[in-house]
């Protein structure tokens, strides 16, 4: 594979790795003030994304894979409201162990990755463009 169609390749992997990574972002976010469905019942748990680096054997060259989606094993924050229908005999309700900070970090930089990979992208198709232009003049 030639090293402009591999840079395509790799940046695009990387496109959809970072795709992944916004949905999962965007799915804690949703979801952060979220209770569980009966008094004293666990609610929504955070979700986390591992990625890793996978042979692409075909092209002969390393791209960004989705390793794991898994949950933050984290403790729950547990808030006290005797009122809420979540709230078990004390009044405490469990929140789910999202942090807004952590999320919001994480999407600005899934979102500057995501970028990042794009900027590869044209730049690559401009290259290619470039060359094809350099080729036809030498005709």
């Amino acid at each position: 594979m030639d090293p402009l169609s591999a840079a395509s390749k790799i940046a695009g992997s990387g496109l959809e790795a970072q795709a992944t990574r916004l949905r999962i972002v965007s799915e804690n976010i949703a979801n952060a003030r979220s209770t569980g469905d009966t008094p004293g019942a666990d609610p929504y748990r955070r979700k986390t994304i591992t990625f890793g680096a996978e042979m692409d054997r075909a092209a002969g060259i390393e791209v960004v894979k989705v390793q794991k989606l898994g949950t933050d094993a984290s403790d729950f924050i547990e808030e006290h409201d005797p009122n809420h229908p979540a709230a078990d005999e004390r009044g405490m309700v469990k929140l789910p162990n999202v942090n807004m900070l952590i999320e919001m970090a994480d999407m600005r930089e899934a979102n500057r990755t995501y970028d990042a990979n794009l900027q590869t992208i044209k730049q690559t198709r401009e290259l290619v463009a470039a060359t094809i232009d350099l080729l036809k003049g030498g005709q």
